[in-house]
């Protein structure tokens, strides 16, 4: 028992020191338990194939999908457009929609989500961001309260219930639990805000590094010269292909790219399909083809194809999200590459270099010093430290970077192609996260949470709301999986060793003959205390049996003494690491550690009394 105890303290004192990495500590302390043959291999390894890990590797990638489908951006920017200018409204709406969003997506993934909107947001209107930032991150951790997939200590506590045989909790059994936090947390951060986060003074803006997709475009003036070309029935164009047009030699113009619409059975289903226009592509009627070049010429070449010239106000659905009609970057992105002064291509022209040929990408423009050449490029010839503007596949791209021997790609076209939300998308990802928390919110349904998860997560990809594969497997916290897995048989070897009991027959002894509610605050308050210091995870992992172990001593339900744990690990506020939303917004509201003591310390005690005087009746003894 005590080398158990000795292993936990530990690998609590290195996760309070923060050296080294939390899943390693975790891991190091899983391989203690078994080197000390305390937990067979078998015990040891349950944790990797425990139904909340792969849950919560599934809710991963539902909340990716939700994110990269711009979905709860959206959501949200058009919900924050109801505040207008008004400080308290600005307030009351980041608390309710954060939180709102919060019960379903990871509250790292909410705040990381609303922090560009808030900040945008508080600027506009002209209210300090400071005033908003940590009450963002504050109610991302309580919007995970609302539902049993808001949070990982929620399922801590499932597991805990269901594993010593008593009924599993309802989907939304942590409703009215939630409802209590953020009501009690917007009450409290009303005042507190005013009196301690009183604004610093405008921050910077910070240097760009790389520039951002948009900024090319409107560098290059992309947008202001871009026309979208509809082929309509019975046009000449329909069946030719791009090199039998010969647009660029006939009108001067530039064909970027090919965009078709594919349109299912049912709305939802629709989508776009993005095409470089390369020399093969045979045109079909409905095309949109978009085009640069003169006006003049481009009047020519729809008066001669009988084409259709769209405005902003189209129902094309890849334009829908940007009703300028200006370029998206679903499947084709562009970037800039540089010519090294020793480049075999200088003094050739873009046309003899073939660019389109040898690497299936456009040039749409060259920078030259301070000039830049956006009319007939086939014939310019270019100069070593030219920068060219290129458009492709983000695949082809990528290939650019390998040829170094000519050319040097500029930022990182790959992460700007990461940031780029597959918005057609959104319907469909709104519909598969409905269908997920049906399947587990109805109980006649024969469908166990973690397979709705799992069938969630496998839609979200296989519909291509995420680009690729590779993309779903990125939005999982690898980190965070392992730490949890590794952790959860530290319980069991507390249980098993009888450790688990030991303590809570010290708590039981201490405070349990003043009664199961004197109990239960100690509980929650020893909680609280280690959530300060550990991860809010593995502070539920390992007091849940600790909590259930107390309850079963003297006789009574478990159910409020499991939900104290899963509130006090959760609501942890009075220090900026304890929480990842908590150190998320630290940089951007430029808080100091004292503003979380000041602001969060109040708040965190206060919702403690509440919660103490609150679970009882929601949830008998």
């Amino acid at each position: 028992m005590w080398i158990t105890i000795g292993i936990l303290i530990l690998a609590a004192a290195f996760f309070v020191a923060g050296k080294v990495r939390s899943d390693v500590v975790a891991l190091c302390s899983l391989i203690g338990l078994l080197v000390f043959q305390i937990l067979t291999p078998e015990e040891a390894l349950s944790g990797f194939s425990n139904q909340v890990v792969i849950m919560m590797v599934g809710l991963f990638v539902v909340g990716g999908a939700i994110v990269q489908t711009g979905l709860a951006k959206m959501i949200s920017s058009r919900i924050l457009k109801l505040a207008g200018t008004s400080e308290l409204r600005i307030f009351l709406l980041v608390m309710l929609v954060t939180s709102g969003i919060g019960a379903f997506v990871s509250n790292t993934g909410t705040v990381a989500l609303m922090l560009p909107i808030v900040v945008s947001l508080a600027n506009n209107a002209g209210v300090s961001p400071r005033r908003l930032l940590m009450p963002l991150a504050f109610a991302g951790s309580m919007g995970g309260m609302l539902t049993l997939i808001g949070t990982p200590p929620n399922l801590v506590i499932q597991d805990a219930l269901t594993g010593a045989g008593y009924e599993p909790l309802g989907f939304f059994t942590f409703l009215p639990v939630g409802v209590v936090c953020v009501l009690t947390g917007t009450l409290v951060l009303l005042p507190l805000t005013k009196w301690f986060l009183s604004d610093k003074g405008r921050r910077k803006e910070e240097t760009v590094r790389n520039k951002s997709l948009r900024q090319l475009v409107e560098e290059y003036g992309l947008s202001s010269n871009l026309f979208r070309l509809q082929a309509v029935q019975r046009s000449p164009i329909i069946g030719q292909t791009v090199v039998g047009l010969d647009v660029r030699r006939k009108y001067g113009l530039n064909i970027l790219e090919m965009r078709r619409g594919e349109v299912a059975q049912h709305r939802f289903l629709k989508s776009v399909t993005q095409k470089l226009a390369s020399s093969d592509t045979a045109i079909e009627a409905g095309d949109v083809l978009y085009v640069t070049g003169a006006p003049e010429a481009v009047s020519r070449f729809v008066e001669d194809f009988k084409l259709e010239m769209m405005d902003g106000h189209t129902t094309e659905e890849a334009a829908k999200a940007d009703k300028s009609g200006s370029i998206a970057f679903y499947d084709i992105g562009i970037a800039e590459i540089v010519l090294m002064p020793s480049s075999g291509l200088a003094n050739q022209t873009v046309k003899e270099a073939g660019f389109r040929d040898k690497f299936n990408v456009n040039v749409l423009g060259i920078r030259r010093k301070r000039d830049y050449i956006l009319q007939d490029l086939g014939r310019e010839r270019m100069h070593g430290g030219d920068v060219l503007l290129v458009q492709g596949t983000w695949q082809d791209i990528a290939r650019l970077s390998n040829e170094n021997a000519d050319w040097v790609v500029l930022g990182q076209p790959l992460a700007e192609a990461a940031k780029v939300t597959l918005d057609y998308k959104a319907p469909m990802a709104a519909a598969i996260m409905l269908l997920m928390v049906v399947l587990m919110v109805f109980d006649f349904i024969p469908v166990a949470p973690v397979t709705a998860v799992m069938i969630a997560g496998l839609l979200m990809v296989l519909t291509g709301c995420f680009r690729n594969v590779e993309e779903a497997y990125k939005t999982i916290k690898w980190e965070t999986i392992v730490l949890f897995a590794a952790m959860l048989p530290m319980s069991l070897a507390l249980e098993k060793t009888g450790a688990s009991e030991y303590i809570s027959s010290t708590l039981v002894s201490g405070l349990g003959t003043y009664g199961p509610l004197v109990l239960m605050a100690g509980i929650y308050f020893t909680t609280s205390l280690m959530t300060m210091f550990i991860s809010n995870t593995v502070t539920a992992v390992l007091m849940a049996p600790i909590a259930l172990q107390s309850a079963v001593q003297i006789g009574v339900s478990p159910v409020p003494f499991l939900f104290a744990v899963t509130v006090a690990a959760s609501m942890c506020f009075a220090s900026p690491f304890s929480t990842p939303p908590n150190a998320l917004v630290m940089p951007a509201g430029q808080y100091t550690f004292m503003d979380y003591i000041k602001v969060g310390l109040p708040l965190q005690v206060i919702m403690g009394v509440v919660m103490i005087l609150a679970l009882p009746l929601l949830f008998p003894f």
